[in-house]
């Protein structure tokens, strides 16, 4: 996969395989749609330092995502990633809302995939170049989680009221950090670039990445017993909420 133009071809496919499927995997393909068209688009006003190897970045970036998601729901590719799995395992659950869903690839992609994703387009060439385009990336998946944050009410019902009952318990929903992420991601990305075992590396930094995974699911009573109703106010058919989801980021 060589551009970006393909990159978001395989995406209308795989949010079209999760509405035909009814895969809660579809939460975070549409958001990382958006993302991407989002890079497209500063990529053509030029916004980044170097558009072609953004190009490149987005491709490697990208296709991690695409490997994971065909290893565990089409059977090919790579074996998948602790980090993937957990999050695909939660959303075949059916007992976490949309925002645990977004999350939960969201640690996947930034905090594992992104910081090899960076070091492999930088092939051995000082890290440091690539820092201002890398940052721009993650300002634009931040931005548009907040946009869904914003306006989750239209997908979600009940999603604000219920959180506010939480009373403070409510961390690792709201306040999951893009920024704890995207500088966790650097600091992987640049260690990674310099592993002589870059397998082992990989796995060490999946551990971890897995086990906050599972700290986001992982919620406690009070919260958990929320989650139960905030999911019961978010629209029934997944379609619909895939569409609405779109709809708050279009």
């Amino acid at each position: 996969m060589d551009s970006i133009e393909q990159v978001i071809l395989r995406m209308d496919d795989i949010v079209d395989q999760c509405k035909r499927d009814h895969l809660r995997a579809g939460y975070f393909a549409v958001l990382y749609r958006f993302v991407t068209i989002r890079i497209k688009q500063c990529i053509e006003n030029g916004d980044f330092d170097d558009s072609a190897r953004m190009e490149r970045l987005d491709a490697i970036f990208a296709q991690r995502f695409f490997d994971a998601f065909d290893g565990h729901y089409n059977n090919r590719g790579e074996p998948v990633t602790e980090s993937w799995k957990h999050a695909f395992n939660s959303a075949e659950s059916g007992d976490y809302v949309i925002m645990q869903h977004l999350f939960l690839g969201i640690n996947a992609h930034i905090n594992l995939d992104l910081g090899i994703a960076a070091a492999e387009t930088m092939q051995g060439q000082n890290m440091d170049e690539i820092w201002n385009d890398y940052d721009k990336v993650n300002g634009i998946l931040s931005s548009l989680v907040e946009q869904v944050k914003s306006n989750i009410g239209r997908v979600s019902l009940l999603f604000g009221p219920m959180i506010r009952l939480a009373n403070g318990r409510d961390e690792m929903l709201i306040d999951f950090s893009i920024l704890t992420a995207r500088d966790g991601a650097w600091l992987f990305a640049c260690r990674y670039a310099k592993a002589s075992d870059k397998n082992l590396e990989i796995q060490n930094r999946d551990r971890v990445i897995a086990a906050l995974a599972r700290k986001l699911t992982n919620t406690g009573k009070t919260l958990t017993f929320l989650i139960g109703i905030i999911r019961w106010g978010e629209f029934r058919t997944l379609p619909s909420e895939l569409d609405r989801l779109a709809g708050i980021l279009d």
